[in-house]
């Protein structure tokens, strides 16, 4: 019987909404009664109203059950290292991927020397190369309408702070690497809105006169001429925003108390790449991404998702979640850390460095629910790969299976669980996105995979 009076009741509320809802796609006065009329003057709304317009909603949804003493344990744990800020700025692909280099530096020499590298000097390049990208997409796709999507596409994001480990295998293969003392963050670099305003105005309008320079005919010797004569301008503007780049200096190796362990050397970034990395990164490593409004066990790649005009796009083999879980846990055994992304926004306790499905309780507070699955998250932008974090550390069952995760994260170390995040392995599932593994740890079916013709998929897509 109650079954039957709810679903009179869900009739009732639908004809009373097709009958109101009759004014050519407006809302009718009609509709805004109905809409008055199921909210209802009743004491709970009035109580919840006043509680949502004097508190953070987070506060009032916090699941007060999820509050207690967060388990730390880990049963597989990489060695921890210090903890970097990017402060207000989209760095964080280059911290992240950068905590994975001077992380297989360490390990390869038993932890006993340390290395920390600068982001301000492979920043500076990544700004001047995303403008050189830019400028010559341009050139490349000028006889193209300013109207036409592709074109909108640059002109909407000639420059960002944004990346992936693509950028930063590309960045640092081409100009080296260098220590974090040699050239330290400067304001701009920590606080990045500014200069990348400065610099998407100057890159429009250096757009739109190249444009105008193949529309009138010009020779393609003089449109790269004025190019390269742009370039020089940002150049500029980067040079006295972040520092002009090192390029030669001092340095001797020092071990985790800060103490020298051989005498200094002379080296430019490209020695000191070699002497720390030892060699190419691009060809070393798989990337792998969750996307499941894509088959599975195929390679894809995104045109235009690069850092560099010659360098990589993001190309990648689409995995469910169990094997990509599969591949991180034999990294992390092997004491080997991971680039990795997720929609960090979702369901964050940045306090305690807690990710769950049901830290917040939003549905509850709003009486009603939210239940779109990942695939129709990414489809209408409500969710995708937002922040980028280190993978360090997983805590598994009897059986081998993943309970929880733990990511060193770049917000200080003063943020969360001591500059790290812990997420449960359901919310891992939901709203993790990229990882990069080292080949070494890829079983042979899914490198044959990676080897295939990829899929290209646009720069607009929902989930780049």
């Amino acid at each position: 019987m109650k079954t039957i009076r709810n679903t009179m009741i869900a009739l009732c509320c639908l004809s009373a909404w097709t009958a109101t809802a009759q004014n050519g796609g407006g809302i009718s006065m009609e509709m805004l009664h109905q809409m008055e009329k199921e909210v209802g003057a009743t004491a709970a709304n009035r109580a919840l109203s006043n509680a949502i317009a004097s508190n953070s909603i987070d506060d009032l949804a916090k699941n007060f059950k999820k509050q207690g003493r967060l388990d730390t344990y880990f049963s597989v744990e990489t060695p921890r290292q210090t903890i970097h800020d990017q402060k207000r700025s989209g760095r964080c692909w280059m911290f992240s991927g950068l905590n994975v280099l001077r992380s297989n530096f360490a390990r390869q020499h038993k932890d006993s020397i340390t290395v920390e590298y600068s982001h301000a000097y492979l920043f500076f390049y990544d700004q001047l190369e995303k403008a050189n990208l830019f400028l010559q997409a341009v050139i490349d796709h000028a006889k193209l309408p300013l109207d036409n999507p592709r074109v909108q596409f640059f002109f909407r994001h000639p420059i960002n702070d944004g990346g992936t480990f693509c950028g930063v295998a590309d960045l640092a293969e081409k100009y080296g690497l260098v220590p974090m003392e040699v050239q330290p963050e400067t304001y701009s670099a920590d606080n990045t809105t500014r200069m990348a305003k400065l610099l998407s105005s100057k890159l429009r309008e250096y757009g739109l006169e190249l444009r105008r320079m193949v529309a009138d005919g010009k020779p393609a010797k003089a449109v790269q001429g004025r190019k390269a004569e742009m370039l020089s301008t940002v150049y500029r503007m980067l040079s006295l925003s972040l520092g002009e780049p090192v390029k030669e200096f001092s340095y001797a190796f020092r071990d985790k108390k800060g103490k020298a362990v051989a005498p200094a050397k002379t080296y430019t970034p490209k020695q000191f790449y070699d002497a720390t990395v030892g060699g190419p990164l691009n060809g070393t490593f798989v990337m792998l991404m969750n996307d499941p409004r894509h088959p599975y066990y195929k390679t894809y790649e995104v045109e235009y998702d690069r850092h560099t005009y010659d360098g990589h796009n993001w190309k990648y083999v689409n995995l469910p979640m169990e094997d990509i879980a599969r591949l991180a846990i034999a990294s992390l055994k092997d004491s080997t850390k991971l680039y990795s992304s997720y929609d960090v926004g979702k369901q964050f306790d940045r306090k305690r460095g807690y990710l769950d499905l049901d830290n917040f309780d939003y549905g509850t507070l709003f009486s009603t629910t939210f239940p779109m699955t990942k695939a129709d998250r990414i489809a209408t932008f409500d969710s995708g790969s937002t922040h980028a974090m280190t993978l360090t550390a997983v805590d598994l069952d009897a059986a081998g299976k993943p309970l929880k995760w733990k990511v060193e994260n770049s917000w200080g170390k003063e943020s969360g669980q001591k500059g790290c995040v812990i997420m449960t392995n359901r919310w891992f599932n939901e709203y993790a996105f990229r990882l990069v593994v080292d080949k070494k740890y890829v079983p042979k079916d899914i490198l044959k995979i990676e080897q295939t013709k990829p899929v290209m998929l646009p720069p607009e897509d929902p989930l780049f």
